[in-house]
């Protein structure tokens, strides 16, 4: 028989959060990543109950609680006024609806976290500066064939995660030919320091400004020391990559003084670094395997972000491949196959409401039409309740 070890890889958010999950399941796993080392990078993510609970669950608790922050409400703003059209409570509340907290976290603060305690279990082997090309089917399970350097390096093992990202190579090998969509807009991220920002945005609150063509989503990190600030804009920019520097001039010129708040604009006004990447996603795909093969998160489902799902769903994703695995030990094609058919109904559903998102969000200008649609389902506490398919999900 083939090597009892699950394959996963892509060493990402969800790919971490898998070897977790299979490993406290008691299957080896050995997760390979291309980049050489797993580098602290990024900006903010939103973890929702979702989410939270399966990482709590994980025991990452006590690691992430000193470097999140647990927004007390969610403030929806109108870009060219300032003015808050709606209030959602979170905090408490959320923690009391959903029994787990919504978290706002650094991705380098979530993947480091992962990262160790991945590097401390026992049954995970994680190989870095390894990229994996291509698989072969084996009689009973699956071979990757991956490069170090110049040395080529084969691995048998029972099932192989392709949790290698938006443009993932693997996909394609599956026979899913479909290239992402490009979405006609572009994202900027930035990290502020709190001191230089107006007091009102360092306060534990998710600020989302509903513009023309544009919004803008900030809140603190870090335990409050950093604004995160992701501004998102109609662009005709579409290079692949989401590490982009970018230059001040290019941000606020797409967030005018005639569109937007001078409070806004003094907040893109105060960073000092930006970068970019452009929006794409797909269609859902009909399926993300065959045989000892699945995807997993954005190779899977890749989402735009309006709906601040994209991490949530593949750490869900990792939640499920486990309990199938676990529960189908001995068969891990079908542990696959059941697991893809659970999720590719909740994630196709969440890549629909975040395209439906994008069109509420820039809506801003035409004011009316924006009030009309915050007075019929976002007032209050309507606004966290209409998702509730979404955040009180459990496993």
């Amino acid at each position: 028989m083939a090597a009892s070890i699950v394959l996963i890889a892509g060493a990402g958010i969800g790919g971490l959060t898998a070897a977790l999950v299979l490993a406290r399941h008691g299957f080896r796993v050995a997760l390979f990543e291309a980049a050489e080392r797993l580098e602290e990078m990024g900006a903010g993510i939103q973890l929702s109950p979702n989410a939270t609970r399966i990482l709590i669950g994980l025991g990452l608790a006590e690691r992430l609680e000193p470097h999140v922050v647990v927004p007390e409400e969610l403030r929806v703003r109108m870009a060219r006024t300032g003015e808050v059209l709606a209030r959602a409570p979170l905090g408490a509340t959320t923690q009391t609806q959903y029994g787990a907290p919504y978290w706002v976290i650094h991705r380098g603060d979530l993947q480091t976290a992962l990262r160790d305690i991945a590097i401390a279990e026992p049954g995970i082997d994680l190989r870095l500066g390894v990229r994996v090309n291509d698989f072969a089917a084996l009689d009973d399970g699956i071979a990757l064939a991956a490069t170090r350097g110049t040395q080529a390096v084969e691995v048998p093992g029972i099932l192989l995660v392709c949790a290698d990202g938006l443009w993932s190579s693997l996909r394609k090998r599956l026979g899913l030919l479909r290239e992402p969509r490009f979405a006609a807009h572009s994202a900027w991220r930035a990290l502020i320091p709190a001191a230089a920002a107006a007091p009102e945005f360092s306060q534990p609150a998710v600020n989302l400004w509903l513009g023309h063509n544009a919004h803008l989503v900030h809140y603190p990190v870090k335990r409050g020391t950093l604004i995160n600030v992701l501004a998102i804009a109609r662009d005709g920019w579409n290079e692949p990559g989401w590490n982009v520097p970018a230059a001040h001039a290019e941000v606020l010129g797409h967030f005018d003084a005639s569109h937007w708040h001078a409070s806004a604009r003094a907040l893109l006004g105060a960073a000092e670094h930006w970068h970019k990447w452009a929006l794409f996603d797909c269609a859902p795909f009909s399926c993300w395997g065959k045989g000892h093969v699945t995807l997993l998160g954005d190779a899977a489902h890749p989402t735009l972000p309006y709906l601040a799902q994209g991490a949530a769903m593949a750490i869900e994703d990792a939640a499920v491949l486990g309990d199938c695995l676990a529960r189908l030990r001995n068969d891990p094609a079908a542990a696959a196959r059941a697991y893809e058919s659970i999720r590719r109904p909740r994630t196709a559903r969440v890549q629909r409401a975040s395209r439906r998102n994008a069109t509420v969000y820039h809506l801003g200008g035409a004011e009316p039409l924006l009030r009309a649609v915050m007075r019929l389902a976002l007032r209050g506490d309507r606004l966290i309740r209409r998702y509730d398919w979404l955040y009180g999900w459990k496993l």
